[in-house]
């Protein structure tokens, strides 16, 4: 095997790249060095499902159902929840408002309105929408005097019509009335009227039929909540107003019709106009309007109806001062009200607004003073910081608002003051590393700076003390604060949104605070073991330590990420790397961490860090040179060079010495070809990552190259095999070796590049990308030559063997391909073993096999003069004519005659040697 280049990516990366690995969290995918977002919305379209949408957020998604459909439960959703989002059937749970006389047709994500049978649309299309002010009134379909045929009279009603026979004629059916168009009138003869029998709807008064008037003669024929009407030869009944029928048509039936009415939801289909601020509730046959909580009627009735002009206002629930309890103030809203803590309060439930007036407002302090009580008793440093804690929560306790509000605009910086000072006297003269200790004096700060931070008069304050360098800022308003916003002191600057410093829960006010510790790094220099480290990497805090806080409780996963830019303490030396850290208190008492840290960019003064939380943050140096390891460098350079010269030598070598020239010796020299130019281009270009597309171009010629190289060198296993097995006919075409030698890892090198052609060229070298896979693109085809080739070699020894063991003439041919045959194995054997200890480089502990890789790697074409020319008697003698030639160059005076007396015996050498020819 020939290929190198896996050695000669990693021998430069080897600090850099080689132990360095980074486990991308849920949620998350890998971008170069970095671990990204994971955008599941692009990368897996169908996540959500039909009539979803799907929302990306920081480490995950949420899905949402389309308009028209919705999800059992919960309204956002992801994949692993199997929430499929189903119709909504507008028609059924009241949304479609298509009004009156009208049908309610439920469609997949809407759904449209018709007229009802007898009534046309006022813009006379068959379907509209509500909202779109589409009335349906009643069709008159006697406005056709034809309408009822010949002989019948047309009676219109509200949805329908009755045609009457006109007097002396009758159905062929029997009776007068009908609503069917199909229906004739016949003539009545007088011996039919003269008939004793009446027909429907009719009764005997004396000798005639006369009409029976059903509604009189049957009082319930239409049954409860309609209204009876009488006609020539029949009747019809209407419901009542606020009740229709229960089939929803006709609006006019009979007591054959099996119609009942039903009451009318006017609270339901719209009919009712309680007006703002109101409930409906509907009744039998009608509705009755109240008001919504947190309202209360101008007449002071409780119940009325729309049309009574009554109006629904506002209920002023803060008149009575002490609505929302002591320590609250009442906030009264549209239709409600809430209810704030005031200064130094929170619920006990937790946030400080509330609407319900059983809750309590509790002092702020107290578990802000039970850590402090706390961390006292078990480290006497924290005492003066403690009775401090003690002071303030007293002072927060009283009873008082104008003593909290007086205490507020007076004493918010002194408060600060007072606070910045205790810290001085804990952290002055160095503070002792423990980490319970450290973990208490970060959870007392990040909890006193949301305090003080609305307490301050000022939207903006910024105080430094000897120990510490402290920003302020606060936004007061009916609304919440949007956009960025910037806070800065002489250890870090912080970015972030004010939508982010909010949360869901608004205040009435939002604080931010940023403070740097000065000279505290030195105290926090270990507490290191949790970090993922690279071999004899060691830590060191570089920038000041810094606490940040903001009024949002909810910071341990924040939506968008907060940005920070860590001042160097010193400068960072190019060659080693930031690391963005926090302070976990989880972890065994406390000890910094990198979750939820990323270093988005560093320059020798300055690191910028992202992370989706907020706690107290800095930025270790790692002191581990990751840039090149000079020894493996050298190797590099020194075996390179001095490969190069004997490859140009061999490649003179096998293609001027006519004497050895065969078709073994035409593969050895495509085989340093290839070489020779794939290691001069890595010596030139491996490093040029400066130009993209350069970059690429090289990392395309070394996968060619190198492929070029072991298609050769399986070439040569092909020849050894056919020598042996085949005796006779050996010789290989020279269109089918460059087809193999060349064609084959063109076809590679092209149908890799159309694949993936980002996957040539990476940030730190010109080669094949590791991190995607890529490499395979290589490695693949190789593994697979070395196989082949290992085959070939092991048919080309058993071969051997028997021929050996029988009586072979040609004893002395067998012995020169015995000797081929070594020597190729033992060019495979070294080429294979050095990609072997290639593929050790992807482990953590690659120190040893770097270097293995590195030595054996850069000397191929030493190893290749070695085998193949030194190793060759007749090649020897041809180095010695040459130099025989330079240094005794009077020798050429020989007569031609000895000149000719000599080439007999060269060429019987040549054929001796070749040990091809005879075979």
């Amino acid at each position: 095997m020939r290929h190198m280049y896996l050695n000669l990516v990693l021998l430069l990366a080897l600090t850099e790249n080689i132990l360095m690995r980074t486990v991308c969290r849920p949620g998350e995918i890998r971008s170069g060095k970095q671990c990204v977002d994971d955008d599941e919305c692009v990368s897996q379209p169908s996540i959500c499902g039909r009539n979803a949408t799907c929302f990306n957020t920081v480490g995950s998604y949420f899905c949402q159902c389309h308009e028209g459909f919705t999800p059992p439960s919960p309204h956002n959703f992801t994949e692993v929840d199997r929430i499929v989002c189903q119709d909504i059937n507008e028609c059924v749970v009241g949304i479609a408002d298509c009004g009156p006389n009208t049908t309610c047709v439920n469609t997949e994500g809407g759904y449209y309105c018709t007229c009802a049978t007898g009534y046309i649309s006022s813009n006379r299309k068959d379907i509209f929408n509500s909202g779109q002010g589409v009335q349906c009134i009643d069709r008159d379909e006697c406005s056709d005097p034809s309408f009822c045929g010949k002989h019948a009279s047309c009676h219109n009603t509200a949805g329908g019509f009755y045609c009457i026979c006109e007097a002396g004629f009758r159905l062929k059916s029997g009776g007068t009335n009908f609503t069917d168009t199909s229906e004739l009138c016949e003539t009545l003869t007088e011996n039919i009227l003269m008939r004793t029998v009446c027909r429907p709807g009719e009764i005997r008064s004396g000798k005639q039929c006369v009409d029976e008037n059903e509604c009189e003669t049957n009082p319930s024929i239409c049954g409860r909540n309609a209204t009876c009407f009488n006609t020539v030869g029949s009747y019809y009944c209407q419901c009542h107003e606020g009740f229709k029928p229960n089939n929803q048509s006709p609006h006019n039936f009979t007591q054959k019709d099996g119609i009942e009415c039903e009451d009318i939801n006017e609270c339901l289909v719209g009919s009712a106009d309680c007006g703002p601020n109101t409930t409906c509730d509907n009744t039998v046959g009608g509705y009755n309007c109240t008001c919504a909580t947190g309202y209360i009627s101008s007449t002071g009735n409780d119940i009325f109806n729309s049309g009574q002009g009554v109006q629904c206002i506002d209920k002023d629930e803060c008149k009575d001062p002490s609505f929302c309890g002591k320590h609250a103030s009442c906030h009264n809203t549209a239709g409600g009200f809430y209810c704030i803590c005031e200064a130094g309060f929170r619920l006990k439930s937790g946030g400080t607004i509330f609407n319900d007036t059983s809750e309590l407002c509790e002092n702020l302090m107290s578990d802000v003073l039970l850590t402090a009580i706390k961390a006292s008793q078990l480290f006497p440093e924290f005492t003066n910081l403690a009775s401090l804690m003690t002071n303030i929560s007293q002072i927060l306790n009283q009873s008082e608002p104008v003593r909290m509000k007086d205490f507020t605009k007076q004493d918010g910086k002194s408060f600060l003051q007072a606070f910045q000072n205790a810290l001085d006297d804990l952290l002055r003269g160095g503070f002792s590393a423990d980490s319970a200790k450290v973990s208490a004096l970060f959870s007392i700060v990040e909890s006193m700076l949301k305090l003080i931070g609305h307490l301050q008069s000022e939207s903006l304050t910024r105080r430094e003390s000897a120990t510490t360098d402290v920003e302020l800022l606060v936004m007061r308003g009916n609304s919440p604060p949007e956009g960025d916003f910037m806070m800065k002191t002489s250890g870090a600057q912080l970015t972030s949104h004010w939508e982010t410093a909010t949360g869901n829960t608004y205040l009435g006010f939002t604080t931010a605070a940023l403070l740097s510790y000065n000279g505290l790094e030195e105290s926090l220099n270990g507490f290191f073991d949790h970090l993922q480290t690279q071999k004899n990497e060691t830590f060191k805090i570089n920038s000041k330590v810094v606490t940040a806080t903001v009024s949002n409780k909810e910071t341990n996963s924040l939506t968008t990420p907060v940005n920070f830019t860590f001042y160097h303490l010193k400068e960072n030396n190019e060659k080693q790397r930031p690391v963005c850290v926090f302070w976990d208190p989880e972890l065994d008492g406390g000890a910094w961490s990198t979750w939820g840290c990323t270093t988005v960019s560093f320059s020798p003064d300055q690191t910028v860090c992202s992370c989706s939380h907020l706690s107290s943050f800095a930025v270790l140096m790692a002191l581990y040179d990751i840039g090149d390891v000079y020894e493996l460098r050298v190797i590099t350079l020194v075996g390179l060079s001095l490969s190069l010269i004997c490859f140009l030598i061999c490649i003179v070598t096998f293609y001027f010495v006519r004497s050895i020239q065969s078709t073994r010796n035409t593969i050895h020299l495509h085989l340093c070809i290839s070489l020779f130019i794939a290691y001069f281009v890595f010596l030139v270009g491996i490093s040029r990552t400066e130009n993209k597309v350069g970059c690429s171009v090289v990392a395309g010629i070394l996968h060619y190259f190198f492929l070029a190289s072991f298609c050769w060198m399986c070439l040569e296993g092909v020849q050894l095999f056919r020598m042996v097995v085949l005796v006779f006919n050996t010789t290989l075409r020279p269109v089918y070796m460059f087809a193999a030698g060349y064609g084959v890892p063109a076809v590679i090198v092209a149908i890799s590049a159309s694949v993936n052609a980002s996957g040539y060229g990476t940030e730190k070298y010109c080669w094949l990308n590791i991190e995607d896979g890529f490499i395979w693109s290589f490695y693949g085809p190789v593994c697979v030559i070395i196989i082949v080739n290992v085959l070939f070699f092991l048919i080309t020894i058993s071969k051997l063997a028997e021929k050996f063991s029988s009586l072979n003439p040609d004893l002395d041919s067998l012995h020169k391909i015995k000797a081929f045959t070594i020597t190729a194995i033992a060019q495979l054997c070294i080429l294979g073993i050095m990609w072997v200890f290639g593929c050790f480089q992807f482990n953590e502990n690659t120190v040893v096999m770097s270097y293995i890789f590195t030595i054996l790697s850069s000397l191929q074409g030493v190893l290749m003069f070695i085998m193949h020319c030194w190793l060759a008697k007749q090649v020897r003698e041809e180095y010695a004519k040459f130099l025989s030639c330079i240094c005794t160059p009077h020798k050429r005076k020989y007569s031609e005659f000895t000149s000719n007396q000599s080439s007999k015996p060269q060429a019987s050498r040549s054929d001796t040697h070749t040990g091809e020819s005879h075979i």
